[in-house]
């Protein structure tokens, strides 16, 4: 008895010691303030490493890690000493004893070391997790959420392991309250989730975003990043995204920002106000960023919105880094130069100089997209072009993905001078049954191309281009003809357009969108619009069902989209059966709250309604307001140049019709200046149809002073002809009636509408605009006037004119035939039916 109490003493001091010997060497790892302190102890402790000191080891590498900057980080030097190869080695051997989170931990800590993705570590730690995952084992959310995030970095975006967390995560959705858990898991199983599973997804989030008062911006990022991931762009979201990010932005710096743009272009979203806050904040710290990785961000992000000498600035930098530069930022540099439409000669031959070391490294579309750019950017290398072509050329030769096949035909029909070999046409032969519309389309489109510049030299070319054309067409027609779903089609349709599509499958596809028309609802009616905008098509069923869906569903259809489609029947001219209803249901929805609008955007509703001959109050005095204008000046800054110029040009035009049908408003016209400098710079509109038609009227009217050709009206309409007529239909002379005109450039200008009142026309007398209306003027196969062409026939009537409008199918009906055209004039100028 006496010798057994002596052996357990002896036992529990030899145990206390131990512990307490282990505890003070755990409290010694924890406290290392360096990487060499942790190996030096690990190597004086091998022997004494538990799994639990193995763990905490390779966590505070990790930690120490991440205090330092990016560029000061040490990953490298950790992952090859000695000594961090016996903590994995310890660590893979003791796997088994770990602690369910110690294991996420320590897989997560490598991870974040940079430690390869298939490393037997990595591969031995989630393998362990998943088995007692399948063993129902229950990791906490943080816990769970670090896993789900080591899998995504390891890229197993489909693996059966995302699957058995996605399935945890549909189980507890209800019990996530933290918004950096519920991101991190959401981009983590992104790639395996059902569409009601996404949708509760996005109802979480967006709740979660609700209710808390402040959201990291890191989480918002993760939201995008999820978007992006599934491909949806749900802006209701990303707004809510988009305001943490104005709330954070002391907080961030180029890399967030330069992500946040990128984001942001994949989701078809922009916002004036963040890019005023990135302006700002990237100009202050422009002279911080001197290493090549950080630079390329910062030029992506503030080349496309800076001001000339910054721009200028970052031009110069970029050619003196452009040996630095790697492969992806060289891509990066010519992909924002070509947003920027900068065709620096000196930077695009720095870049093309440099692009010789990298273009081995290129997978395929980035090949494809370098091709483009230098195009677009009118690089002159023939060298690098060679290059490009054989490189092209090799992929397409090994190519089995119709995607990839397709990108590299229509790059090729890109390139200068370029000689179309048999091959290609093979290639295009062979991928045909399995292309979508789109790429149907591209193919299309680069067979016209060198059959018209005569690119085709082989024996027999023409006829093989032929029979490809054919075969071609009825892909095309099998692809629409066994389409059954709506929401596929569209998306099939999003960047279909040209000359193919037009004249072969244009009225093929408007069937196929009639057959389909009871799958019209509020989910697909903006996409249905956009098509319908961009073949012009003026379709009255389609038209009707997308205003009733969008009246019965108004309170489920984003503004924007609202906008968009109120665009639609706005350029169409076109009235729906309820149209009062219509259009008033819209509006009173759209202005209960422009809070959510930007300046510009109102300034396009605005537009949209007033070519509808709807003049809101609350949004005519919201637009036009000093504070407003000035905000949206600012915001102008920012914008990309085309979107820049279409806003001008509306807010031009919005103001004309509120002064012309609204005086009530009384709404000062301020677009004097701004109209007088576009048609300074605007070229010559004199054409020969004007000089022929010119002619004519001087032969009907009795000379030459009796009419004038291309007319400026007060407020700045532009007329092809203008004559008048006195109260016994005899034209009267300008010279004789001493009508004011000044000559800007070859076109006739009146003065202010104020001097037009006091020098009337004689009693009686009628002043005549006399239009020729192109294709454009109307929609497409069909004789309806669009909306802005009848716009400008009412606004002519209401300064005093009586409105001419020539159709350029009856003139073109007569073209043979100079006298019919004659007659026609004749009797449209003097009123004679």
């Amino acid at each position: 008895m006496l010798c057994l109490r002596q052996v357990c003493s002896f036992t529990l001091r030899h145990y206390q010691v131990r512990t307490l010997s282990s505890d003070l060497l755990l409290s010694q790892i924890g406290s290392c303030t360096h990487e060499d302190e942790v190996f030096s102890l690990v190597g004086r402790s091998k022997a004494r490493l538990s799994e639990k000191h193995v763990g905490i080891a390779l966590n505070v590498l990790w930690q120490l890690q991440k205090k330092r900057p990016l560029l000061l980080r040490t990953s490298d030097y950790i992952r090859n000493h000695s000594q961090f190869l016996t903590l994995c080695i310890l660590a893979e051997n003791k796997v088994e004893h770990m602690e369910d989170e110690a294991i996420v931990d320590t897989l997560y800590s490598i991870l974040r070391l940079n430690v390869e993705d298939h490393d037997s570590l990595a591969e031995v730690l989630v393998t362990e997790a998943w088995k007692r995952l399948e063993r129902q084992v229950l990791l906490s959310l943080p816990a769970l959420s670090k896993f789900a995030l080591c899998l995504y970095k390891q890229r197993r975006h489909f693996s059966p392991i995302i699957g058995k967390v996605a399935h945890i995560v549909d189980m507890k959705l209800d019990s996530i309250q933290d918004m950096r858990i519920l991101s991190v898991l959401m981009i983590s199983i992104s790639d395996v989730i059902s569409q009601s599973f996404q949708d509760r997804l996005l109802h979480k989030a967006e709740q979660l975003l609700e209710e808390k008062d402040e959201v990291h911006f890191n989480y918002a990022k993760r939201i995008l990043q999820f978007l992006q991931n599934v491909k949806l762009r749900y802006h209701p979201l990303v707004e809510k995204c988009n305001r943490i990010f104005l709330k954070s932005a002391s907080h961030l710096d180029v890399h967030s920002v330069s992500l946040i743009f990128g984001l942001y272009e994949q989701l078809g979203f922009d916002n004036a106000e963040f890019r005023l806050v990135a302006k700002q904040l990237l100009s202050e710290t422009i002279d911080d960023y001197y290493d090549p990785e950080t630079f390329a961000k910062l030029f992506f992000t503030l080349g496309p919105m800076a001001g000339s000498k910054v721009r200028e600035r970052l031009l110069v930098t970029a050619a003196r880094m452009a040996e630095e530069f790697s492969g992806h930022q060289v891509l990066v540099i010519l992909k924002t130069m070509q947003k920027m439409k900068c065709r620096n000669s000196h930077l695009i031959k720095k870049m093309a100089s440099v692009l010789h070391k990298h273009l081995d490294s290129y997978h395929v579309l980035q090949l494809v997209k370098l091709t483009q750019y230098l195009v677009v950017l009118r690089c002159h290398n023939l060298e690098l072009f060679a290059k490009l072509k054989t490189l092209l050329f090799g992929f397409l030769k090994s190519s089995v993905i119709p995607a990839n096949t397709v990108a590299i035909i229509r790059v090729l029909a890109m390139l200068p001078s370029f000689q179309v070999e048999e091959i290609i046409i093979n290639k295009a032969a062979a991928v045909l049954p399995q292309c979508r519309l789109h790429h149907l389309n591209c193919i299309a489109t680069a067979l016209v191309k060198w059959n018209h510049y005569d690119q085709l030299h082989w024996q027999n070319s023409s006829e093989l281009c032929v029979k490809l054309l054919q075969k071609l067409n009825d892909c095309g027609f099998q692809r629409l003809q066994k389409a059954n779903n709506l929401n596929l089609l569209l998306e099939e349709l999003t960047h279909v357009n040209g000359e193919w599509f037009e004249e072969v499958l244009s009225e093929e596809t408007m069937a196929m969108c009639q057959h389909l028309i009871d799958q019209i609802t509020q989910a697909n009616v903006l996409p249905l619009s956009f098509f319908l905008m961009k073949t012009n098509h003026r379709c009255p069923s389609l038209l009707d069902r997308i205003a009733s869906v969008t009246v019965e569903n108004i309170d489920k259809i984003h503004p924007f989209e609202i906008c968009f489609i109120l665009f639609l029947f706005s350029a169409l001219n076109y009235d729906p059966p309820a149209n009062e209803e219509f259009f008033e249901s819209c509006i009173e929805h759209l202005t209960s709250d422009l809070s959510g609008f930007e300046t510009h955007q109102l300034v396009l509703l605005g537009h949209v309604l007033a070519v509808a001959g709807y003049f809101p109050p609350v949004l005519i005095k919201r637009i036009f307001n000093v504070s407003f204008l000035s905000k949206l000046d600012a915001q102008l800054e920012v914008l990309p140049d085309t979107l820049k110029q279409r806003v001008r040009s509306r807010l031009m035009k919005l103001n004309r019709a509120v002064c012309l049908e609204c005086p009530e408003f009384h709404i000062p016209w301020f677009h004097e200046r701004y109209c007088q400098r576009v048609f300074r710079y605007s070229s010559s509109r004199i054409n020969p149809l004007r000089q022929h038609v010119h002619r004519m009227l001087t032969e009907i009217l009795g000379g030459s002073h009796y009419a004038r050709i291309s007319v400026l009206t007060p407020y700045y309409y532009e007329i092809d002809f203008e004559c008048v007529l006195d109260e016994n239909k005899k034209p009267l002379s300008y010279m004789a009636q001493n009508i004011p005109l000044d000559d800007v450039e070859g076109i006739h200008l009146r003065h202010d509408i104020k001097d037009e009142g006091r020098k009337a026309l004689p009693p009686g007398a009628q002043r005549i605009a006399l239009e020729f209306l192109d294709s454009k003027a109307f929609s497409k196969d069909s004789r309806h006037l669009k909306g802005e062409p009848a716009v400008k026939k009412r606004h002519l009537e209401m300064l005093g004119y009586r409105v001419v409008q020539i159709p350029h199918f009856e003139w073109n009906s007569m073209v043979l035939s100079k006298g019919e055209q004659l007659e026609y004039l004749r009797r449209h100028l003097y009123g004679i039916q």
